[in-house]
């Protein structure tokens, strides 16, 4: 098994490899469900990493059917990881019935060759998950990121076991949402190849001097960062249930 860490700073970037991580998926704005992260962090990360560099390539929040605009967008954020030397790029676009949209994900997989690709929780809200599946693997995705179609990855179990039965080995199933120290053997055991967590620590910095006569709740100042001792606990977690099956 895998360890993704879903980084959304430079900081929780290099906390992900000194925890042990195989990899990290940059991206910025979580709490809207990611989007693309600016070029500097992309290319401080790169630089700074010697662990996978996985990229999301998300323009905005909001749904996954995009304008002509949007997809000239994709396209160049594309390119630009592809120039930092990026291993990898996250993306997905969806036809307005829920369906994968073919042609925009055929054009994104050519320009990102020979990055590795992801096909991200787009996956979660399309209508008929096992066809989806089959014309991702027909596309030559590399993976896909999803929680079962459920808020969580453990509430979505049951279909991560179905999509694992069509995957075989023409893609690999990431299972992320919700995946902790707590729940991970669940995967472990069904076969899940890599999961995907956030290691997420909160963070509310106090402040002595406000310059502003506008004063925020205390929440507005907060943020969080992956936390290098929680994605410790994730891999030694993995290694001791590998030690166990052997």
């Amino acid at each position: 098994m895998k360890l993704e860490i879903c980084a959304n700073s430079l900081t929780s970037a290099l906390n992900a490899q000194a925890g042990g991580a195989d990899r990290v998926e940059l991206c910025s704005e979580l709490s809207l469900g990611g989007v693309t992260p600016s070029a500097g962090l992309i290319e401080l990360v790169r630089a700074r990493l010697s662990i996978e560099v996985f990229v999301l390539i998300r323009p905005r929040a909001g749904n996954f059917y995009y304008s002509n605009n949007e997809l000239e967008i994709i396209k160049n954020d594309i390119l630009f990881c592809k120039k930092m030397g990026c291993d990898g790029v996250v993306i997905g676009a969806l036809n307005r019935n829920g369906t994968v949209n073919i042609e925009a994900m055929r054009a994104f997989i050519d320009l990102a060759r020979p990055m590795k690709v992801t096909f991200h929780r787009a996956f979660d809200v399309c209508q008929e998950p096992i066809k989806s599946l089959n014309e991702l693997i027909e596309l030559g995705v590399d993976r896909v990121l999803t929680s079962g179609q459920q808020p969580t990855a453990i509430e979505g179990i049951g279909l991560l076991e179905d999509l694992l039965k069509v995957a075989q080995t023409d893609i690999i199933i990431l299972a992320g949402s919700g995946v902790n120290t707590e729940n991970v053997a669940k995967f472990y055991e069904i076969g899940i190849p890599e999961i995907h967590f956030s290691a997420k620590k909160n963070l509310n910095p106090s402040f002595d001097i406000f310059v502003s006569n506008v004063k925020l709740e205390d929440k507005s100042y907060s943020y969080w960062e992956s936390s290098e001792d929680v994605i410790r606990k994730m891999t030694m977690r993995i290694q001791n249930m590998k030690n166990d099956k052997n």
